[in-house]
């Protein structure tokens, strides 16, 4: 009983080991939290959509480089002076581009970056649907040759009803 129990424990200490490091790690620091609960939940949203130019495929909401922190800054000096969520994108995207955007807008500098996954499914599936079929090793079908035909007929003997008949 003591050893089920013991093990028990083990594997939840180890599935809880295995879980933690997927666990979301926020890098916001307490000096950078403001004091109106509204505004940060303003700027932890536009936080997390914004791309750390340092690590590239992670939000400045988690980033612990510097310019993921200094840009969380001008995110919340923004809305402190009374900026929309979209005036803070915009000053963001004039100033480091649409790549500063974890999600692009749809447009025309983006169109190969949003359509390349649907063009190469949909090129795919007609592979699939149109690609001629083979036949499987045992279905191959194909008449018998002469030879083949006299050492069947030898193996099986005559046709049971006596007609003598050749199958050819």
């Amino acid at each position: 009983m003591r050893r089920a129990v013991a093990g028990f424990a083990l594997a939840a200490a180890l599935a809880i080991a295995t879980l933690l490091p997927g666990a979301p790690a926020f890098a916001v620091q307490p000096d950078e939290i403001l004091k109106d609960p509204g505004l940060e939940q303003r700027a932890r949203a536009l936080s997390a959509q914004m791309r750390c130019l340092v690590c590239q495929n992670q939000s400045i909401d988690d980033s612990d480089a510097p310019l993921a922190k200094d840009l969380r800054v001008v995110i919340r000096e923004r809305l402190t002076a009374g900026d929309s969520d979209e005036q803070v994108k915009a000053y963001l995207v004039d100033r480091y581009g649409q790549y500063v955007l974890l999600k692009p807008p749809f447009g025309p500098a983006t169109w190969a970056l949003w359509l390349t996954p649907f063009l190469l499914f949909g090129l795919g599936a007609a592979y699939v649907l149109t690609r001629p079929r083979r036949p499987s090793a045992g279905s191959a079908e194909r008449a018998l040759d002469d030879a083949e035909r006299d050492r069947l007929t030898a193996l099986a003997g005559p046709p049971a009803d006596g007609s003598g008949r050749d199958y050819k």
